[in-house]
């Protein structure tokens, strides 16, 4: 399918005209999960490279059109490229399965147009950030400007390269910023295919500088260059906490980072359990599992859990799995041998601390990344299923007894990125969604993502939002100006 797309033939052209966006340097391997084979080689990114991006950035910045443009003719750039995006949806998501293993409905039909989606939302606030005027005690006219932060290091991960993209790109350019954006090096393709659209629907050269490279080379430079004003991370709480201290260690610029989660997913005892299963089956096993706000922690009220693990053992065995590019496929590989590996080791960690096994536990066929759906009953707290991270189709499902009880446990976690809720009791909703330390909640569903929901989590789930009004905050400086005034009419 990614042949008959003219992918292969699109790559080369790109690497062959990447200038704009790429090292002309060293390259490395991008490879397609279903197989490990090598989809094309890419130009590999260090240090120099991202001193060169920051040059032009600061350039662009400094002396470049940008900046200066009314926000006007900003927000036509960002809806002639949304509206690029969408002619393009179907050569995007063949890219973005090809390189990530997603299923390719849904890259199609959700991820792409949620990123036009996006694009959309962020050329509208564009001519819409503005500051205020602001009494004072005295005969002083005072004002408070926003002002665009300047240069933007932006580090996106690979689970979901396109949304990231978005999240990231959509608010600092709408602020008026410029960028340095460097990709996952397991997932570069779809960056470069949009930044080239990006050109095309008149950005300015030097305002987006797309970078190709690995994290402690490139997204390390990036992290501590001095002349970055601002950084975006989204990965893992670990690595967030190297990008934080250099980025500490450097000139001190404005960090957001959106981390690692283990959120709680809660049936209550007044489930409709066959709704509840389903529901609990999309919150774990969506693309792979391997999403930072996974409900992989499934507790289910000690009244209805017999009937709910096998409930969700037969679902987790009704799971397709298999090439991403076929129709009625729901689970595709997952994204590398490193990624395939640490999974398979949780999956042993659970059978070695005495969770039960309900169904999967191994990979499937010997070529490509694919794992079994997985289901673990009697987990307990302590177990390293349930405190980890895992990113992959693991299900772990624990039992509680009563709201104080699940409470607790839930909130006992160095995470708190989201939690899921399903009951039929506003009063139990209402609870729970203020007891839980958590940047989102979601009741009675999951995984709802709207241009204009702000996401991001409590604890070391990370620092700041993305999406929504709050996420411009991240790219605008705030700057007062105060001015005297003589023989004023009115203060």
């Amino acid at each position: 399918m990614a042949a008959a797309l003219g992918l292969s033939s699109f790559i080369s052209r790109s690497l062959a005209a990447s200038s704009p966006f790429l090292s002309l340097g060293k390259t490395f391997p991008t490879l397609d999960p279903r197989t490990g084979e090598v989809i094309a080689h890419v130009a590999e990114g260090d240090a120099e490279d991202i001193n060169r991006a920051v040059s032009a950035a600061r350039k662009a910045f400094d002396e470049g059109p940008w900046p200066k443009m009314t926000a006007y003719e900003r927000s036509r750039v960002l809806l002639r490229f949304a509206d690029l995006v969408e002619k393009h949806n179907d050569e995007l998501a063949a890219l973005e399965t090809w390189d990530n293993g997603k299923p390719y409905e849904q890259a199609a039909k959700a991820e792409v147009p949620m990123f036009v989606r996006l694009f959309h939302y962020y050329a509208g606030w564009a001519d819409k950030i503005h500051g205020l005027t602001v009494p004072a005690d005295g005969r002083y006219h005072m004002q408070v400007l926003h002002e665009p932060i300047g240069v933007a290091g932006q580090i996106i991960p690979w689970n979901f390269p396109l949304i990231m993209f978005a999240w990231k790109v959509g608010p600092a350019l709408a602020c008026g910023n410029t960028i340095v954006l460097k990709t996952a090096e397991q997932t570069p393709l779809t960056a470069l295919y949009v930044g080239k659209l990006l050109h095309e629907a008149g950005l300015p050269p030097g305002v987006l500088n797309i970078v190709s490279g690995f994290g402690e080379t490139a997204g390390a430079a990036l992290a501590r260059h001095m002349d970055v004003d601002k950084l975006a991370f989204t990965g893992s709480t670990d690595t967030g906490k190297i990008v934080l201290e250099l980025a500490a260690k450097s000139n001190l610029k404005s960090v957001t980072l959106e981390l690692g989660g283990k959120s709680p997913f809660i049936v209550c005892e007044d489930a409709d359990v066959d709704t509840a299963v389903e529901l609990a089956h999309f919150a774990l096993f969506f693309n792979q599992g391997q999403c930072c706000c996974a409900g992989s922690r499934t507790y289910v009220h000690e009244k209805v859990y017999d009937e709910f693990v096998e409930k969700a053992k037969a679902r987790a065995m009704r799971r397709t799995v298999g090439d991403p590019f076929r129709k009625e496929i729901e689970q595709g590989p997952q994204i590398d041998t490193e990624q395939f590996q640490k999974v398979l080791g949780y999956i042993r960690s659970g059978i070695d601390s005495s969770a039960k096994l309900e169904c999967g536990g191994d990979q499937i066929g010997s070529k490509g990344y694919f794992i079994q759906p997985t289901v673990f009953s009697d987990v307990k707290d302590d177990m390293l299923i349930a405190q980890d991270e895992i990113f992959g189709p693991v299900q772990s499902i624990l039992k509680f007894r009563d709201l104080g009880d699940v409470i607790r446990r839930a909130n006992t976690t160095r995470y708190g990125l989201a939690a899921g809720v399903f009951t039929k009791n506003i009063d139990v909703a209402n609870t729970l969604t203020r007891a839980l330390r958590a940047g989102t909640v979601w009741v009675n569903c999951f995984d709802v993502f709207d241009a204009a929901i702000p996401f991001g989590g409590y604890k070391m789930s990370g620092i700041g939002r993305e999406k929504g009004i709050y996420s411009l905050h991240n790219y605008l400086q705030v700057k007062a100006v105060v001015t005297p005034l003589k023989n004023p009419a009115w203060l």
